[in-house]
């Protein structure tokens, strides 16, 4: 088996990976719902690559998303439910149904027409895959609604920006940010409020309608949540390692440094950082 440019290596790879009897052991007795986590972590790899802008690493990642792409669909195939060639003829023909301006005559010729056409098509899809689901003897329809729309597979801080657009758009929302910040404050009330009372469910509760209301706060701002977080978390990263190198340089580990001398690094590292940006 030589490595190839073609997509038909990568399938016939990955149907020798599942072959009962002369496949690999652990590719053997994966499943959709045990290759899961892994498919939503190659495709934060592959975000994670983008940010870096490291092309190599993109590259490289996003084989790998595809990878899980190639696993689910080997998996479908052998459960008769679909195969690879299904899933490619599925998205082409959707981009295509959806771009009529493009691949066919329509007077769709602005962003905003496009925009209103692309809504037009993706409202009788959903009325197509409602009648394939009743085919199949589907009757529960998760996308019912009208927050439906919002995928709850969706990281919980990107479903909570979903949530809070799509309900914008009939007017449940605030007029502005100032009332969502009183909110905030009164979340983070109810939060004390429930950490006093010891009560673990009430806590957890409590903290996720603080986060919610953050969410809120950063959509008005236009800072997209998870793209600031990500770039606290990379703050953070930095930070600590230079706490952890300071610390090297001095002798010292992270497990025997106090936290007071940690938070002492913390701040110079600060210091630096703000230095840097007014120079």
């Amino acid at each position: 088996m030589q490595p190839s440019k073609d997509i038909s290596r990568l399938i016939e790879i990955m149907a020798a990976l599942r072959h009962p009897e002369t496949g690999c052991p652990w590719d053997i007795v994966q499943s959709f719902e045990t290759i899961k986590p892994y498919t939503i972590e190659e495709a934060y790899e592959v975000s994670d690559a983008i940010e870096r802008g490291d092309m190599d690493d993109l590259c490289d990642e996003l084989g790998d998303l595809l990878l899980q792409v190639v696993f689910h669909a080997r998996m479908a195939e052998e459960a008769g439910e679909f195969s690879f060639g299904d899933v490619v003829n599925a998205i082409t023909a959707k981009m295509i149904r959806r771009h009529p301006h493009v691949f066919a005559r329509s007077a769709a010729d602005t962003p905003d027409a496009v925009k209103r056409q692309w809504d037009e098509i993706k409202q009788a899809e959903k009325r197509e895959r409602a009648e394939r689901r009743s085919r199949r003897g589907i009757t529960e329809d998760v996308n019912s609604g009208f927050l439906g729309s919002v995928q709850r597979s969706f990281p919980a801080l990107t479903e909570a920006l979903k949530l809070q657009e799509r309900a914008a758009k009939v007017g449940f929302d605030w007029s502005a940010p100032e009332p969502i910040l009183d909110k905030i404050e009164e979340e983070i009330g109810e939060l004390r409020a429930a950490l006093r009372e010891d009560d673990q469910a009430k806590v957890s509760d409590e903290l996720g309608d603080l986060i919610f209301a953050v969410v809120n706060i950063g959509r008005h701002v236009k800072a997209d949540p998870e793209q600031a977080l990500r770039g606290t978390n990379t703050k953070f990263r930095r930070r600590f390692s230079h706490i952890e190198h300071v610390l090297a340089a001095e002798g010292e580990t992270l497990e025997d440094a106090t936290l007071e001398r940690m938070e002492e690094i913390w701040q110079a590292a600060k210091a630096i950082e703000r230095a840097i940006v007014v120079g």
